[in-house]
């Protein structure tokens, strides 16, 4: 099987909260163990949105490297780099905005949405209308085969698919392409290169999917092929030309189930979050000052779970115990609402005990964490390089 690339990133926008933990960091710990990962901190990314603010950005940056591994990601494990200092990622935004329609990038649904929440800032800049090919850039760049994004980002990655379509068709045309590409299968040996036209022929005329993934693996599998050779191949298979950029695939990250304080959506812009390192103290005051079921004005009256923000955080982080025991209490007027938020506030310091002892560790030795990204950054732009010179050659930059 090909090996699985996985690409995602995040903004240096602020401290990283409970919501991110649960709904991006964990899926990322998940992640590292099963693919080969790519996680960046996507500062360029930040500037189109607060490019009047930038010391916002400097600030965060460590910060949320501190944050990820306090939370797990190993180095060991994942990739982690920062955008700006591969700056491969800019010339190849460069290259594919030569050939990126303008009518693509306005009806990116995100564009207007953005544009209309933050309607305070002014976004009619280049930079704000170019980030989803920036972005399609950064996917591209590493020849990753997933990113993990919420729904609302799915459109972003069936723009990177067309952007990296639109480049193979135009630059995959090598020179005696097909000639290339027989004496490649012939290389397969005899019973393989039949194989591999079957499948071929199968998914060329009848679109048989399953035909097209086992050529694809069978491909990927060939030890002695150069990869110049798969390119070819993996092309010839689908009636194109040379492969260049490799389309990728969305994986549909679940919707973070974590809600703010308020019950709404954990999110800054509500003012409604928990910080990763947020100390025990002011993480008990915030729930303590939690909102609750209206109906209870006095210890007295009973209540309904449902109709409170303390309950969403109870499924969560209790256990079917605590639970039956928050919904016997509350309709009976059995308990109040300080006992019934003493367990949520136990089970929140319990998951951030071993995080911000991590981050206390890291904070203490910053030499060690920007060695971490040094690193990364230099594996992260060996691959970038490596991608460039081959876009560079399909577009006959590489002059002698």
């Amino acid at each position: 099987m090909a090996v699985e690339r996985v690409l995602s990133g995040m903004r240096p926008t602020g401290n990283l909260h409970l919501g991110h933990y649960h709904g991006v960091l964990k899926n990322w710990l998940r992640l590292q163990h099963e693919h080969e990962c790519f996680f960046f901190v996507a500062d360029w990314h930040a500037l189109t949105t607060h490019y009047d603010t930038p010391e916002i950005i400097e600030e965060s940056v460590w910060e949320m490297v501190i944050d990820w591994l306090a939370a797990g990601v190993d180095p060991a494990n994942a990739t982690i780099f920062i955008q700006s200092r591969v700056p491969e990622h800019a010339e190849l935004f460069t290259l594919l905005s030569m050939i990126t329609p303008l009518g693509w990038l306005e009806r990116v649904p995100t564009y207007k949405d953005q544009q209309e929440k933050l309607a305070q800032k002014d976004l009619s800049t280049y930079g704000f209308l170019g980030y989803p090919l920036l972005q399609s850039a950064d996917i591209l760049i590493y020849k990753a085969t997933q990113v993990p994004v919420g729904e609302d980002q799915i459109p972003h990655i069936e723009f990177t698919r067309e952007i990296a379509r639109r480049f193979n068709h135009i630059y995959g045309r090598e020179v005696g392409f097909e000639e290339k590409a027989k004496a490649a299968i012939k290389k397969l040996g005899s019973k393989r290169g039949g194989l591999y036209e079957e499948l071929r022929t199968r998914y060329q005329e009848s679109g048989d999917d399953e035909a097209l993934e086992s050529a694809r693996a069978m491909i990927e599998e060939q030890q002695g092929l150069s990869m110049g050779d798969k390119e070819r191949l993996l092309g010839y298979l689908e009636g194109g030309g040379k492969m260049i950029l490799l389309e990728p695939e969305h994986k549909l990250t679940p919707a973070s189930k974590m809600p703010g304080l308020d019950g709404q959506k954990m999110s800054k812009s509500y003012n409604n979050t928990i910080s990763l390192r947020e100390s025990p103290d002011v993480v008990a005051k915030k729930i303590k000052t939690m909102p609750t079921d209206p109906a209870r004005v006095r210890r007295t009256d009973p209540g309904n779970p449902e109709k409170c923000p303390v309950w969403q955080l109870h499924e969560i982080y209790s256990d079917e115990k605590i639970q039956s025991w928050v919904q016997e209490g509350c309709r009976t007027a059995g308990i109040g609402c300080i006992e019934c938020k003493q367990p949520v506030i136990e089970s929140v310091l319990e998951e951030l005990k071993p995080i911000q002892e991590r981050a206390a560790q890291y904070a203490e030795d910053p030499t060690l964490v920007k060695n971490i990204v040094a690193e990364g950054c230099e594996r992260a732009r060996k691959q970038a390089r490596e991608t460039m010179r081959e876009v560079r050659d399909a577009m006959g930059l590489n002059y002698s």
